[in-house]
C-alpha cells in the first residue's frame, strides 16, 4: 500500500512537535506560532494559483501581484496614515492586476507564462522606481486576543493573538475548499479547467468565469501582499516579497490544486523556516544567513522533484479557449 508523501510529512510534523514540546513547551509553541505567520502569505498566494488554474489559467504573476499590492498598501496607508485604507488599496490593486492578467490571457489569448512574466517585471520595475524610504505607517494591524481559547494550554498560545488578516485568511481557505467542491460555482470552475468546451455546451460561460476567477484571485494576491506590508512586517523594501509567489506555485502543486492540501504544504514550509530560525537563536547550529535565505527555494526544488509525475494539473490549464462555431 502506497502512503502519500503529504501524509508522511503530517506524521513527521506531529512527532517532531510532540518531541520538542516534551523538551521545552514554551519554545515549541512559539515556533509553531511563528510558522503560521510564515505560512499565511504562502498559503494565500497558493490560493491565487488554485483559483486561476482550476479554471485553466496559469498564473505565473503571483509574485508581481503580491509585490505591487504590498507597495500600494504600504504607501497609501502611510500617506493617509490609515492602515485599513492601505489594506483596501492593496486588495483593490491585486484585483486590477488580476483583471490585467485575465485581459492578456483570456481575451488577447497571449501565452499565459509570458503574461505572468510581464506582470512580474512590471511590478518589480514600478515598485523599484517609485520606492521611497521617507514613509511609514502609523502601526501594523493589531493582533486579536481570542477570549477563552487564548488561555487553553498548548493550543491557546498557538492560535491566539494573530492579526486579523491571519484569521480571515484561514477562514477564507476553508471557505474556498467548500466553495470549490460543494457549490455550483466550484463545479463550474473545475469543469472549465478540465473540459471547457463541454462546460460551454452545458451553458457555462467559460470566458466570464475565467475573468471572474482570475480577478478574484488577484484580490487574494493583494491580500497576501498587504499582509506582508501591514501585518507581518510593517515596512516595504525593494524585492519585498522575496520569491514567495514562486514558492506558492510549488505549494499549490504539492497540495494537488486543493485549498486544504496547499494550506498544509504552506504550514510545512513555515514550520521549516521557523525551526531553522529557532535553531539559530538557540545557537544549536551555526548557519550563515545566506543559507537560511536559501531554504524556501531548496524546499521548493525538493517538493517539485518529489511531486514530479505524481500529480496531474487541470487538463485545460494554459490553453486559451476558442468557442466552437456552429
Amino acid at each position: 500500500m502506497r502512503i502519500q508523501t503529504r501524509y508522511l510529512v503530517a506524521i513527521f510534523s506531529l512527532l517532531a512537535f510532540a518531541y520538542f514540546y516534551s523538551r521545552d513547551g514554551l519554545v515549541t509553541t512559539s515556533v509553531v506560532y511563528t510558522a503560521i505567520q510564515f505560512a499565511l502569505p504562502l498559503a494565500l498566494a497558493a490560493m491565487v494559483g488554485v483559483m486561476c488554474e482550476r479554471t485553466g489559467v496559469v498564473n505565473i504573476g503571483i509574485e508581481g501581484t503580491m509585490l505591487i499590492s504590498a507597495f500600494s498598501a504600504f504607501f497609501i496607508g502611510a500617506i493617509v496614515q490609515d492602515t485599513v485604507i492601505g489594506l483596501v488599496t492593496g486588495i483593490a490593486t491585486g484585483m486590477v492586476v488580476g483583471l490585467l492578467l485575465a485581459l492578456m490571457s483570456v481575451s488577447w489569448k497571449m501565452d499565459q507564462i509570458i503574461a505572468g512574466v510581464i506582470i512580474n517585471i512590471m511590478a518589480a520595475g514600478l515598485t523599484s522606481f517609485l520606492y521611497s524610504q521617507n514613509y511609514s505607517i502609523p502601526s501594523t494591524l493589531s493582533p486579536i486576543d481570542i477570549p477563552i481559547i487564548g488561555t487553553w494550554p498548548i493550543i491557546g498560545p498557538i492560535i491566539s493573538f494573530h492579526g486579523p488578516i491571519t484569521y480571515f485568511g484561514i477562514l477564507f481557505i476553508i471557505g474556498l475548499w467548500v466553495a470549490l467542491y460543494k457549490t455550483p460555482w466550484g463545479l463550474r470552475s473545475r469543469a472549465v479547467g478540465e473540459h471547457p468546451s463541454s462546460a460551454d455546451t452545458a451553458g457555462v460561460s467559460v470566458i466570464k468565469l475565467r475573468y471572474l476567477n482570475v480577478t478574484l484571485a488577484g484580490a487574494v494576491g493583494g491580500l497576501a501582499g498587504s499582509y506582508l506590508a501591514l501585518e507581518a512586517v510593517g515596512i516595504f523594501e525593494r524585492g519585498f516579497t522575496a520569491g514567495k509567489g514562486f514558492t506558492a506555485l510549488a505549494i499549490m502543486i504539492f497540495g494537488r490544486w486543493n485549498p486544504l492540501g496547499a494550506f498544509a504544504a504552506a504550514i510545512f514550509f513555515g514550520l521549516a523556516q521557523a525551526v531553522t530560525n529557532q535553531l539559530m537563536i538557540d545557537e544549536v547550529v551555526q548557519i550563515p544567513q545566506q543559507f537560511i535565505n536559501m531554504l524556501p527555494y531548496v524546499l521548493t526544488i525538493a517538493i517539485l522533484a518529489i511531486s514530479a509525475g505524481k500529480v496531474r494539473p487541470p487538463a485545460a490549464e494554459g490553453i486559451p479557449y476558442e468557442k466552437e462555431k456552429a
